[in-house]
């Protein structure tokens, strides 16, 4: 079953994505730049450091989040995720453990959350609500800096995902400040944002920037 609504307030607003950076106090200050700025939602993802490490920034990264009140979430790994006391994990189609997505919702129990990438595939969308998860993830939306090779999926299936799926729905893919209002308007509960975030100069600033998107809707 998804998290509950009491240890799941409001999936909504800016989703931040961290960068692929291997230097913790680094990646730690750019992260409560964001939150600085407001973010509530963080997701930590970092593909190339080692499981040591990863575990050492996802501890920092968590009580920083603690000290903001915002929640963390793991991409790729449930079992790092449920170590640490995060606040849950995100699996894309190579993340899935054995077992598939239900084996990761019944390790994540009830107060975490799980959010699923389903790219442009509503089938897949389908059997992630069906499993329990808490969120789904439909992108690319646009050309992605840190994914070029990313599946490319409609502002039209973001639509018919919102529509179909009583759950929320996150735009990832390539999304800044000048698009992010056509997704918005196409039906997104969250924008996942990497680069357009944390490659500002001013990320306390990009990050108000996104967060009054949020305000006129």
């Amino acid at each position: 079953m998804p998290a509950s609504a009491e240890a799941n307030p409001s999936l909504h607003g800016l989703y931040a994505l961290t960068p692929d950076d291997n230097l913790l106090p680094r990646l730690s200050a750019l992260v409560e730049s964001a939150l600085k700025g407001g973010v509530k939602w963080v997701q930590y993802r970092n593909k190339i450091a080692p499981a040591p490490l990863r575990r050492a920034q996802a501890a920092e990264l968590l009580r920083v989040c603690r000290a903001h009140g915002a929640k963390l979430i793991i991409n790729d790994d449930v079992w790092l995720a449920v170590e640490i006391g995060a606040d849950g994990a995100h699996l894309g189609r190579d993340d899935i453990i054995g077992g598939g997505l239900a084996t990761a919702r019944n390790a994540l129990g009830s107060k975490r959350i799980l959010g699923v990438s389903c790219y442009d595939d509503l089938a897949a969308a389908d059997a992630a609500v069906a499993a329990g998860a808490d969120y789904i993830a439909v992108g690319s939306v646009f050309a992605s800096a840190s994914k070029p090779q990313a599946t490319r999926a409609s502002l039209e299936t973001l639509t018919e995902a919102k529509k179909r799926f009583k759950v929320p729905v996150v735009a990832i893919g390539g999304i800044t400040t000048r698009n992010a209002p056509q997704v918005l308007a196409a039906g997104a509960d969250m924008l996942a944002v990497l680069s357009d975030l944390f490659d500002a100069m001013d990320i306390k600033s990009q990050t108000e920037k996104f967060q009054k998107l949020f305000k006129h809707l």
